[in-house]
């Protein structure tokens, strides 16, 4: 089957009666070249394993079998499912799931072995998705995924940056994060609002800080940019109650710092030093 053009989008729409939905953030990828840029930029080529979220009508799915990937394609809309099932599971070597991504049960799903990730997420859960996909499925070493240019900008942030919050700590921890390209709006059959990019994702083998419990660390970068443009001594007061400039200052952070200057490191000491102090 060629790769998916506008043309022949809105003919899979038509002819499956779909109206794509702007709740689900459903925008379908409508150029080959675009797809194949991104099949080159996660770097997977024959053989790979590839998981792919959010398959949609196969954009992704056809440039990757294009490149004799073995593809496990997951979709949640049971009206795509099926065209996937009609049209595209006959092209190559691939599995296509109806599930959800934020509960579907990855170590089930995939087995052992590991795996790629390579996908254009619905832009309503991006965010949510690649974190779960970085804490739960372990056997996803990496890959590419293409989000809204607001989510890219987010998951890749430094300190003390606009965009840096608690997502850009989280993924972080988990890896190496990067923007590699962007992709225009005019790709897409609906055409959305916004411009999307490809964010790059490197797990690393261990995670860079020490800490007595990841899920204490997360719930301190979360009460942290709750209010992010308070002091650290008044969002974190909740956390840790009168010992809270005590247990700031013995992880060396200025307790009137704000969240948005911390990085993962700082975290981490915060983290450590409630145990201490």
């Amino acid at each position: 089957m060629p790769l998916l053009t506008p043309a022949s989008v809105r003919a899979l729409l038509a002819e499956h009666g779909i109206r794509p939905s702007r709740r689900r953030g459903q925008h379908f990828v409508a150029d080959p070249n675009t797809a194949r840029r991104i099949v080159r930029l996660a770097g997977v080529g024959a053989g790979d394993r590839v998981l792919e979220i959010g398959a949609g009508l196969g954009s992704l799915t056809l440039a990757l079998l294009e490149r004799r990937c073995s593809v496990l394609a997951l979709e949640l809309d049971r009206k795509l499912v099926s065209v996937l099932e009609r049209e595209v599971a006959a092209e190559g070597d691939v599995q296509i799931v109806a599930g959800d991504a934020l509960t579907a049960d990855f170590a089930a799903l995939l087995g052992g072995g590991t795996w790629r990730c390579v996908s254009n997420l619905p832009y309503s859960v991006a965010t949510p998705v690649v974190i779960r996909l970085l804490e739960d499925a372990p056997s996803v070493t990496g890959g590419l995924v293409m989000v809204q240019r607001e989510v890219a900008e987010r998951l890749v942030a430094a300190p003390g940056t606009p965009a840096y919050g608690a997502p850009s700590v989280r993924v972080a921890y988990y890896a190496d994060a990067r923007i590699v390209g962007m992709v225009p709006r005019a790709v897409f059959v609906p055409v959305p609002d916004v411009d999307s990019a490809l964010v790059e994702l490197v797990r690393r083998d261990v995670p860079p800080v020490d800490v007595p419990s990841r899920e204490r660390l997360f719930q301190l970068v979360r009460a942290g940019f709750a209010h992010r443009r308070k002091m650290l001594r008044r969002t974190l007061r909740p956390a840790f109650g009168e010992r809270t400039e005590r247990v700031l200052t013995d992880a060396g952070i200025d307790p009137r710092a704000r969240a948005e200057s911390l990085g993962l490191t700082e975290w981490a000491a915060l983290a450590r030093a409630e145990v201490t102090s």
